[in-house]
């Protein structure tokens, strides 16, 4: 018998952090589907991102919206996402369509995310973003079910990592039951 209920992770953070790459090394150690929540961006956020433009909190809540409905939706079976989720708000949304979701935060200083960033192309994300974005990140705070990995460690031990955290969150969760 596997253990309950079945993983349901964000992979937060700012742009460059390795949301994606984390995220689906994850969620192929963890057996679960990954979405990446760059993909259930409106177009219309899609073309502010793309000329520059922050979102603002209202920009971002349909996203959030689709990204929650997202996790509801795979929460059953399990389910990775990655999503920035900067700030407590947008998280405790995500809470509010996955309850039991928890959080895996990659980070490191802006200047190493930075070089990170310089040397690849994102469809809509330019590199002037992440300043907006260090700027609004709230970090986990203690009472989130959460984990912030150095993300100067190598991916796969950023991976084991997060995979121990998922896997000693649900025993706890498993033995509250």
């Amino acid at each position: 018998m596997g253990l309950e209920p079945a993983p349901v992770v964000v992979v937060m953070g700012v742009q460059g952090c390795g949301k994606s790459t984390l995220g689906s090394l994850l969620a192929g150690e963890l057996g679960v589907p990954f979405v990446d929540g760059d993909d259930l961006h409106p177009e219309r956020n899609r073309t502010l991102m793309a000329s520059g433009t922050p979102l603002s909190d209202d920009d971002r809540q349909p996203w959030l919206h689709a990204v929650g409905r997202r996790l509801a939706d795979g929460g059953a079976d399990g389910i990775v996402v990655a999503c920035s989720a900067l700030r407590q708000a947008y998280r405790d949304l995500l809470r509010e369509y996955a309850p039991t979701v928890l959080f895996v935060h990659p980070y490191g200083p802006k200047e190493l995310v930075a070089a990170r960033i310089s040397l690849r192309e994102h469809e809509y994300m330019p590199p002037s973003l992440l300043d907006s974005q260090y700027a609004a990140l709230e970090h986990l705070d203690g009472a989130e079910e959460g984990t912030t990995l150095d993300l100067g460690g190598p991916p796969l031990e950023l991976v084991s990592s997060a995979v121990t955290f998922v896997d000693e969150s649900r025993i706890r969760a498993y033995q509250q039951d």
